[in-house]
């Protein structure tokens, strides 16, 4: 009987076959979303210089014990314990004077996931949905200290699921690992919510100021509106969501998405409404309209962004996502340093 063996298919077969077929699961091994020898390199470059901006010396919202000392403050007897007296400020103004102390309470880090069929989409070898998550998981571990925590919303169509915000590596470790096994949406899923609706439950629910990171490709269902002036749906709520907290957009595109290859008549199909239609690529006039409209697109949503007061960050699943975390990092270290700065001739 004669045997059949089978070859493992080339790389153009598999890249067809992440492009034509929906994923059926993570295209990143949990290994792999964020190297350990690339962030010991970080962490030695870039996090002790950003030491304050993104993660470090913050201080608590309320006062209470802590190990940061504020200012003297006459004693109130019955209220105020006798062990925190600043005996100095006594013995200076013959008035028993306590010493308040600030509390060091640490910083939460909410991310919210977009796992929208449109994420599903990637060329690279990488979808954007698992592009976002290693996104998240680099920020992740960048920004994590002692006693930080962190958490994580993942909105699909239908809900949004809530992952509690906990602290430790183990901890980041288990939500990666719950990122990665949400079980992927299928193309045309209907449901009540989308990016603005995710944004407002994120400022909604967790009341707390801190770092907050929204992963989406920022493109809103029938939304074919390409003049920058006009808002987009999701502003206000990332508006008000930058007002009490440091907020980090991740936009996340494939390379197919800004520029369209030269492959003959493709369908164009869109997976979360009904809309297709064959377009011929091998037309140069026909892909630079398509070009043209892609770039209107993403500059809209890179000025709504930066209009709502929000840091943003573009990543692309043919690069290296680490490095430009990294390059957005320093970048936005020496932003920070010029927002902090005084005027001249004024003190702090």
């Amino acid at each position: 009987m004669p045997q059949i063996s089978f070859s493992p298919p080339s790389p153009i077969e598999s890249a067809v076959a992440t492009v034509v077929n929906e994923p059926r699961g993570a295209t990143l091994p949990l290994s792999k979303l964020a190297p350990e020898a690339a962030l010991k390199r970080l962490e030695l470059t870039i996090v002790r210089r950003l030491e304050g901006f993104l993660q470090g010396d913050h201080l608590g919202l309320l006062p209470g014990p802590g190990s940061d000392t504020n200012d003297a403050r006459v004693y109130i007897p019955g209220q105020d314990d006798i062990r925190r007296m600043d005996w100095a400020v006594t013995a200076r103004t013959t008035i028993p004077h306590v010493r308040d102390t600030i509390a060091d309470r640490e910083l939460e880090v909410w991310a919210l996931m977009d796992v929208t069929p449109s994420m599903n989409w990637g060329t690279g070898g990488v979808t954007k949905r698992d592009l976002g998550i290693a996104a998240i998981a680099t920020i992740g571990f960048l920004s994590q200290k002692i006693g930080d925590r962190f958490g994580g919303l993942v909105m699909d169509p239908q809900q949004i699921t809530r992952i509690p915000a906990r602290s430790g590596r183990m901890a980041l470790y288990g939500l990666l690992r719950r990122m990665l096994t949400t079980p992927i949406v299928h193309d045309n899923t209907d449901g009540p919510m989308d990016l603005a609706a995710g944004m407002e439950q994120l400022g909604r629910t967790q009341r707390r100021r801190g770092l907050r990171i929204i992963v989406s490709d920022f493109l809103t269902t029938g939304d074919t509106e390409l003049d920058p002036n006009v808002e987009i749906d999701w502003e206000r709520p990332l508006r008000k969501l930058s007002v009490r907290n440091q907020v980090i957009c991740v936009e996340v595109v494939d390379r197919r998405e800004l520029e369209f290859p030269d492959l003959g008549e493709i369908l164009i199909r869109d997976p979360e409404t009904n809309f297709d239609r064959y377009v011929d690529t091998s037309d140069a006039a026909a892909r630079e309209r398509l070009n043209a409209a892609t770039r209107a697109q993403r500059e809209r949503i890179r000025v709504g962004i930066r209009r709502s007061g929000a840091a943003h960050m573009q990543l692309r699943t043919d690069r290296d996502w680490v490095e430009d975390i990294a390059r957005f990092v320093m970048a936005y270290r020496r932003l920070a340093s010029q927002l902090h700065t005084p005027p001249q001739g004024v003190s702090r």
